[in-house]
């Protein structure tokens, strides 16, 4: 409803500056200020002044008098308060969200575009477990994708897989050099990850101390593997490939656990054995930008803004990690209409220069988004895998659900449901809740911004954090469950021979709702749809987790003020149950696209 509300606002307002004579370009419609009581209002009159020639609230009124809401289904009316001119919504507007969204437990999905999306992210390098620092990938990626699908998008998750650099020609040689024995721990967990890192380390410990006769030796060998993958030699993929896939099903299990799971694990060799690699050097060895410098082929993109030249083939002819991603970018351009990418900061000249040359390649470079975003910190400091220091993802979500464990027990004397909560009960929420809320903590901040991750913040029932959204659902779900026990038809609870009973069956009327709580919080759920829209066309999962506080401070209002089971009349009592399914709908939606659990109790 909020979408077809804010169409009829432009449309009106795009004819009153046109029948005025004034510029539409822009019509600076936004949500209103805290205080002014408007659905929406438009700052244009700021911009139209100078060109006017009057001051902006004289402006505001000019272009007000000639908007027209007549044969609007939604618009009830237009007026200023000072330089902004305001639009509000009928009675219908809350009608028919309240029939919508009560309803519907797929509420604030988008129609199908037709329109197909791979999302590539976390990509990490198969070398050992996942560490801290980079779980802000799987988790914004996931959103990222989830987000893309509830606005209507065919989403496919794509995972690309280093199997053919350096680093896993070295990690082969050191996994076929030494034994268990050679090796200087135990695994930190049980784990395939965790056991074959100790190779990789053992490796690039033997490489930075043994001698030079022996590092000489070891470096052709690694050599030799490279040389091997390059020509399309069956055993040295085969080779590469056990320690890749052994490494990578552990990483598996470490991702479901957040979840994030996958539709592909694109490998990179895939375009060094079907020849597009070797294609895409040939084309860009005939381009004007090509030069042979420094014993290597590169690329000039200073026509683009980079000063970094692009390295895309060695005087061997070996290609690099590079050309092999623009090789993976054309199969994707060849196979979907857009593509999207989660980078972490260290890939920010990479993402330029990969757009660049695919522009330069013939590709349109437009229909390739990127998500860039900076690593998660603790307040220990950094993290590094090669050397075996830091903290793993394993182990910052075991500390989560043990740290939200924790509190759920502390806080059972304070639940106000009288429901006893089993031991599974309790070990389900926390970790709906101690997942949920490293999920929710590192996904709600704008990628951009460097994070230092604090428990205190992130398990804190009271402040906006994941839990405290959380316990809007189960808050609902609660009041449902109380009404269905009590013999009240409940959307969504209680079913009649055709499913869910529908709001026409229990005779609701949004214009019951008498209380500003209750129709504030039917205007949070109208707006909903339009939150998913905005945040898929600018890849901002952010902007959910914004949405999911907001909701929740006006549904906490609504929670206060309106008692739903024991309302005065049946018709507010219905109503109000209408209200609560709807918000329950709205915030499990919401948490969905955050990859956040929506627990039914807490």
């Amino acid at each position: 409803m909020f979408r077809q509300f804010r169409s009829e606002v432009e449309a009106a307002l795009a004819d009153a500056l046109d029948a005025l004579d004034l510029p539409t370009d822009d019509l600076g419609i936004e949500r209103p200020p805290d205080d002014m009581d408007a659905t929406l209002a438009s700052s244009v009159a700021f911009r139209l002044a100078g060109e006017v020639g009057d001051a902006p609230p004289n402006v505001a009124a000019t272009v007000a008098e000639a908007v027209s809401v007549a044969g609007a289904d939604y618009v009830a009316s237009v007026d200023t308060v000072g330089p902004y001119v305001n639009f509000h919504a009928n009675e219908r507007y809350l009608s028919d969200t309240l029939d919508s969204a009560a309803v519907d437990a797929d509420y604030g999905a988008l129609p199908d575009r037709d329109t197909s999306v791979v999302v590539e992210h976390t990509s990490a390098n198969p070398t050992g477990p996942i560490h801290v620092g980079r779980a802000r990938n799987p988790i914004v990626g996931d959103a990222v994708a989830n987000l893309l699908e509830y606005a209507g998008y065919d989403v496919d998750r794509h995972y690309y897989v280093n199997d053919a650099g350096r680093q896993m020609a070295v990690f082969t040689w050191a996994y076929e050099r030494f034994d268990e024995d050679d090796l200087d721990a135990e695994p930190a967990r049980d784990r395939a990850e965790y056991d074959l890192v100790r190779y990789y380390r053992k490796g690039n410990a033997f490489l930075e101390e043994a001698d030079a006769d022996a590092v000489e030796t070891a470096e052709a060998e690694i050599q030799s593997i490279l040389q091997g993958l390059e020509a399309g030699d069956e055993e040295t993929y085969e080779r590469v490939g056990e320690v890749v896939d052994t490494v990578l099903g552990g990483m598996k299990e470490c991702l479901g656990r957040l979840p994030a799971e996958f539709d592909e694990f694109v490998k990179e060799t895939r375009f060094m054995r079907d020849d597009s690699t070797d294609e895409v050097a040939a084309r860009l060895k005939e381009t004007d930008q090509a030069v042979y410098e420094e014993d290597a082929w590169q690329l000039e993109l200073d026509a683009w803004g980079i000063d970094k030249n692009l390295v895309f083939l060695r005087s061997d002819d070996t290609s690099l990690y590079t050309t092999r991603d623009l090789a993976h970018h054309e199969w994707k351009f060849a196979n979907y209409d857009r593509a999207v990418t989660v980078l972490g900061e260290d890939h920010k000249l990479q993402a330029d220069q990969l757009d660049a040359t695919l522009e330069l390649l013939g590709n349109d470079a437009d229909r390739l988004g990127h998500v860039i975003y900076s690593y998660v910190n603790l307040p220990d400091g950094k993290m590094s895998t090669r050397k075996g220091t830091g903290v793993m993802l394993d182990d910052l979500l075991d500390e989560a659900i043990d740290r939200a464990r924790e509190a759920v027990e502390s806080r059972m004397d304070d639940r106000i449901r009288d429901d006893d909560l089993t031991d599974e009960d309790v070990e389900r929420i926390a970790h709906q809740v101690g997942i949920g809320a490293v999920r929710y903590d590192i996904v709600s901040k704008q990628p951009a911004k460097a994070i230092t991750f604090e428990w205190e913040d992130a398990l804190d029932f009271e402040a906006q954090s994941a839990p405290f959204v959380q316990y809007v659902h189960a808050r609902c779900a609660g009041i449902l469950g109380e009404a269905a026990a009590a013999g009240i038809d409940v959307p969504g609870v209680t079913e009649d021979a055709d499913g869910d009973v529908d709001l026409d069956a229990l005779d609701v009327d949004a214009g019951a709702l008498e209380t500003e709580a209750a129709r504030d919080l039917l205007r949070e759920v109208a707006r909903f749809p339009a939150a998913i829209e905005a945040a898929a066309d600018d890849l901002e999962p952010h902007t959910i987790a914004t949405f999911t506080r907001e909701f929740a401070d006006a549904y906490n209002a609504f929670y206060r003020e309106c008692p739903v089971v024991t309302a005065e009349t049946d018709e507010l009592r219905d109503a109000r149950i209408a209200v609560v399914a709807a918000a329950k709908h709205t915030m499990a939606n919401a948490l969905d696209v955050l990859g956040v659990e929506a627990p039914e109790s807490m």
